[in-house]
């Protein structure tokens, strides 16, 4: 059993923030109908990392999803999707605030053809306030929240700011959004009654950084200018070190991680300049035995090339192999949680364009297949070729 098996997510948005909420929804096994314009999303093209037409990110966040190619700009194409929302449970945008009004198709309008529909408009700064016109991406909301500041701080506190790796001011914000519809699915349980969901990157991100935000509200200063106060606060040893082949993590605040390494060393206390030394001479390999044999939480500092191949991330089933129709056998990222009962996972690869129009179309909606014919000819929908 799939948990979500019963819920059906039309996907209209782009880029990485909607599109890895919408991945969630179908982890957790949804039907998620990933809805393009005949020319494909933003997110199929990017400059570098393209395969056999599709970008990797677009490989990436579109598991375990249909596709769908509809001109939401012709008339027959608002008839198709407002069709598809009588018959889902969830619709996920991310346009820009307004689009989805001046399309005919806001939430106002979808209530009315789906009462029980939950909406989910995603955005960089919400449906309402002063910037929610402006345009973003994950870097906007990094840096809005403090968190490229803090990022540039933790190298060097007087040097630049410096840009978060991993679009996490995307896939932090998509997770909110996927927890959000969820909540909304429970209450409609309860309810029969759907809702609007208005889901912003810098309010999430401004969440992500609520220890950082509070110290500066309780204290009146930041957490960098906390330490440089109040360095003897700090406890234990830690950070980026160097050694012989590479480099490594070590979280090394654990009392009995201190106790170990102080009645290993011999020593009344210990530093992390101390730690550097010792490690320095170590290979990564060994270095990391060490702190794991004394209780210190530590990791190898990997590339993704090591990523992919470290025993433990294998041994938790966190890469899985799926079919592409164009692109063949591919290797993708898991589903990352265990769930007994309902198990989550990867069974698709993302869809070529518009793949599952006729299927979609046909089955789900009944449309003859003349009416389907006539509307690819016009352009109304598009369905890529496979070679």
């Amino acid at each position: 059993m799939k948990v979500l098996e019963d819920i059906r997510v039309l996907d209209l948005t782009h880029a990485v923030f909607g599109p890895f909420c919408c991945f969630v929804l179908g982890g957790f096994g949804a039907e998620v109908i990933k809805i393009e314009p005949p020319w494909g999303s933003l997110g199929r093209i990017r400059p570098t990392g393209m395969v056999h037409g599709a970008s990797t990110s677009f490989y990436s966040v579109h598991l375990n999803k249909k596709g769908m190619a509809i001109d939401l700009k012709h008339p027959d194409g608002v008839a198709i999707f407002k069709e598809l929302v009588k018959v889902s449970d969830v619709v996920v945008q991310n346009f820009s605030p307004g689009t989805m009004e001046r399309l005919g198709i806001g939430y106002d309008v979808l209530k009315e053809l789906n009462p029980g529909i939950i909406y989910a408009a995603l955005s960089g700064f919400g449906q309402t306030g002063p910037y929610s016109p402006r345009g973003s991406f994950a870097p906007i909301a990094e840096a809005m929240s403090g968190h490229t500041r803090e990022t540039g701080d933790r190298v060097d506190p007087d040097g630049p700011p410096i840009s978060m790796s991993g679009a996490i001011g995307d896939v932090g914000p998509a997770m909110w959004a996927a927890v959000s519809i969820l909540a909304a699915l429970r209450y409609r349980d309860k309810t029969g009654k759907g809702q609007m969901i208005d889901v912003a990157q810098a309010d999430c991100m401004a969440t992500f950084n609520s220890v950082s935000i509070m110290t500066y509200t309780m204290l009146g200063m930041t957490r960098t200018e906390l330490r440089q106060k109040y360095p003897d606060m700090i406890r234990g040893f830690g950070g980026i070190m160097k050694v012989k082949d590479g480099w490594i993590h070590i979280a090394g605040s654990r009392v009995r991680a201190i106790e170990n390494l102080k009645n290993k060393l011999g020593v009344d206390s210990v530093t992390t300049e101390m730690v550097r030394e010792i490690v320095s001479e170590m290979t990564r390999d060994e270095a990391v035995d060490y702190m794991v044999e004394i209780g210190a939480p530590v990791a190898p500092i990997y590339s993704v090339k090591e990523t992919v191949k470290d025993p433990h991330l294998i041994a938790r089933d966190m890469f899985v192999e799926v079919e592409h129709p164009k692109a063949g056998t591919i290797t993708a990222v898991n589903f990352p949680v265990k769930l007994s009962e309902t198990p989550g996972g990867v069974w698709r690869a993302s869809p070529i364009l518009g793949q599952h129009n006729r299927e979609i179309l046909r089955d789900l909606l009944s449309y003859p297949e003349a009416e389907i014919d006539r509307l690819e000819s016009e352009g109304v929908i598009i369905t890529e070729k496979v070679d």
